[in-house]
């Protein structure tokens, strides 16, 4: 089946903004937008982009949401190639189950402050925890247009890819080449923060546990990617303790944030990680996270 970029809408103002980001990916990736409403999961008071509320009689509210956000979205880039459907199913088995298609699944996202409770009463940050590809997640644009949703992450433009690397959890490979070909696509500057703990270092000599030596452990690591993409520009950085804030540091003018998040088996449930957790609660810009083993 043909990859899409999917995006679930529920008529927030985070699900309208995620609906942008995916449009502008779907178009840098040359691949179709699929718009999916997910289950039973509730409508938002939906307030289209044009300003005014759709009342056409005897249209189910969320088909009428689906038609109008796509029809803007093709209005604003002719040739982007659109589909979009109701799922049956909770809202957490059916987004999981779209994910499994995506390239990637994006979802609205208020973030996980203290005032706010888990994202999105919890549905996406369990369809996060499950899903088998990559899952953006897009907080509410602040365009300076009323009833314009800017994109975070326009194609030819510059804001910067910040990625969290952990070299010791398995998902170089996976992780570098999302976040390699996303700075590519967007001709965007790639920025690397490994974290690590030098208590934590097994068998390593005493070089690797001097800031030196990680810095070049992680050279190393970026090696081969920036050979298979010369044309993107690499900023990295080995820094000491978690990850996490530093990266929300690093993200502050960026468009995207990149982390990982290790696929566990059935016994042990779905899980996020603490880094992970710490960039969602903390991050401005579009969180992607990507799944790996």
């Amino acid at each position: 089946m043909c990859r899409t970029v999917t995006v679930g809408l529920d008529g927030s103002p985070e699900s309208l903004a995620a609906a942008e980001w995916a449009a502008d990916e779907a178009w840098s990736r040359a691949i179709p937008l699929r718009l999916v409403h997910a289950g039973d999961q509730p409508l938002h008071d939906y307030v289209p982009f044009a300003g005014d509320p759709v009342t056409t009689a005897g249209m189910d509210r969320a088909d009428q949401m689906l038609r109008e956000v796509a029809a803007v979205l093709a209005h604003r880039r002719p040739g982007l190639r659109l589909r979009w459907a109701r799922l049956d199913g909770s809202p957490v088995a059916a987004l999981t189950d779209a994910a499994r298609e995506a390239d990637p699944l994006v979802l609205g996202s208020r973030g996980l402050g203290r005032n706010t409770g888990y994202l999105l009463g919890s549905v996406a940050s369990a369809v996060l925890a499950r899903a088998e590809r990559p899952v953006v997640l897009v907080r509410e644009a602040t365009g300076p247009r009323p009833g314009k949703v800017e994109s975070p992450l326009p194609s030819g433009s510059h804001p910067g890819v910040v990625l969290g690397l952990d070299l010791g959890d398995g998902q170089t490979e996976t992780v570098l080449d999302f976040a390699f070909d996303t700075a590519a696509r967007h001709r965007a500057v790639l920025k690397v923060v490994h974290g690590w703990n030098p208590s934590a270092l097994q068998d390593a000599g005493p070089d690797d546990e001097q800031p030196g030596g990680r810095a070049e452990v992680l050279a190393e690591a970026l090696r081969p990617w920036r050979d298979k993409y010369p044309q993107v520009e690499v900023a990295e950085e080995a820094v000491v303790g978690t990850a996490g804030s530093h990266l929300v540091d690093a993200s502050r003018d960026a468009g995207l944030v990149v982390v990982g998040r290790r696929r566990r088996s059935a016994q042990l449930g779905p899980h996020i990680g603490p880094v992970t957790h710490h960039v969602l609660r903390e991050a401005v810009p579009p969180v992607a996270v990507v799944p790996h083993d």
